[in-house]
């Protein structure tokens, strides 16, 4: 029988998210840290985090003293395999659904009379799409990590079948689960809060620039790799230009297509119009430049992920013209934030943008549907609805 409401006291979070120790100090991920400060403020009782220690070191890290933390820290080694004593003392165990290593814990909590829900955002469309696109892999290796994703998604399927529920982020995980599991919620995640969404004066002030017939102003953010698409974003920009756009396309973060990126900017005499910014800190540089200086997010994604990119942009005040995978789809149809493009078509793409440069008023009014949406879905809004349905313990 599942715990009541009145029984749920401690909180165990498993999640793949990195932590080791430095001597006094914990290293941990920056992101991970404000959403379990969250979780530590608005649970009732006492809040843990299990994390193992990173194989590699990777970006967003910082250091932490343990003692200034709402939350308590768990670390376990490398390759860690979650026993029934990690659960002991804990009432509600939230877990990471995505990772296989993990989905033997529903077991575990059944056997032990623990409430468990599973947390989830990728569907096996995109787990293939990351192996199919990734150019390090062999043939070989490309057969077995497919074959191992049809497997573990049959335990996946179990898995939650036996949770006390999900908390699938974005629409593909929800429109995929919610049939396996009936106490489903959906949540964008994203880390605007009512402290960075645009104010209203920079609306106004962005809506006069556009009806005023200011330069279209693009922005685009996130990895520099294959798998988001970034290879596009030359072509796009040349386009524009050639179609006589008046445009600036402001590109922030880092990968392996830096430098293609920036010998295309060189080649292509396009200096006047795209700036590589390199990666910055998101409230701080980030989020301000995107509510004063830019209109619309661009967006050359390809998988069907739950990129937070989407509506942090459109916090920003910003509408959306991306590529027609599954979540931007959604997202799109749902907030009518801006514009899906065919797959892979960045012609098509770069065509919607001339022609949006010549209908400002409907880019304008796009910018205010994103914002209104975005305010509706802020990062507190979002986590609110994870903890009140843990809260009701199933």
């Amino acid at each position: 029988m599942n715990p009541t409401a009145m029984e749920l006291h401690n909180l165990l979070v498993i999640a793949p998210a990195p932590g080791r120790a430095d001597g006094d100090s914990l290293i941990l991920d920056k992101k991970f840290v404000e959403g379990m400060r969250f979780y530590a403020n608005a649970w009732p009782g006492r809040t843990t985090c299990l994390l193992q220690e990173p194989r590699r070191e990777g970006p967003f890290l910082g250091r932490f003293d343990p003692a200034a933390l709402p939350f308590a820290v768990s670390l376990r080694p490398t390759g860690h395999h979650v026993t029934a004593a990690d659960l002991d003392g804990h009432d509600v165990i939230l877990c990471s659904g995505d990772n296989q290593e993990y989905l033997h814990v529903a077991r575990l909590c059944r056997q032990a009379g623990k409430a468990i829900y599973f947390s989830i955002e990728n569907i096996p469309e995109t787990r293939r799409k990351i192996v199919l696109l990734d150019p390090g892999r062999s043939l070989p290796s490309r057969l077995r990590a497919l074959w191992n994703i049809g497997r573990a998604e049959r335990q996946r399927l179990c898995a939650f079948a036996l949770a006390d529920g999900l908390q699938a982020n974005g629409y593909p995980a929800a429109d995929l689960y919610r049939p396996v599991n009936g106490n489903t919620v959906l949540y964008l995640d994203n880390r605007i809060d009512g402290a960075l969404l645009a104010t209203p004066e920079e609306m106004a002030a962005r809506r006069s620039h556009l009806l005023d017939g200011g330069r279209l102003r693009l922005i685009h953010s996130g990895r520099l790799e294959p798998l988001k698409g970034s290879q596009d974003l030359i072509p796009i920009a040349r386009r524009l230009r050639d179609g006589g756009v008046d445009f600036s396309l402001d590109i922030f973060g880092d990968g392996t297509l830096d430098g293609a990126i920036r010998q295309g900017i060189a080649d292509h005499g396009l200096s006047q119009h795209v700036r590589l910014h390199g990666s910055v800190d998101f409230a701080t540089e980030l989020v301000p430049y995107a509510r004063q200086n830019s209109d619309l997010f661009l967006s050359c994604h390809r998988q069907s992920d739950p990129s937070c990119s989407y509506l942090e942009n459109m916090g920003c005040g910003l509408a959306v013209m991306g590529y027609g995978n599954r979540m931007w789809t959604a997202l799109a149809a749902d907030s009518k934030a801006g514009w899906v493009a065919p797959m892979d078509d960045w012609q098509a793409l770069a065509d919607r943008l001339i022609a949006l440069a010549a209908d400002r008023r409907d880019l304008a009014d796009a910018c205010e549907r994103a914002w209104s949406f975005a305010g509706a879905h802020l990062f507190e809004t979002e986590f609110d609805k994870r903890i009140a349905q843990m809260k009701k313990g199933g």
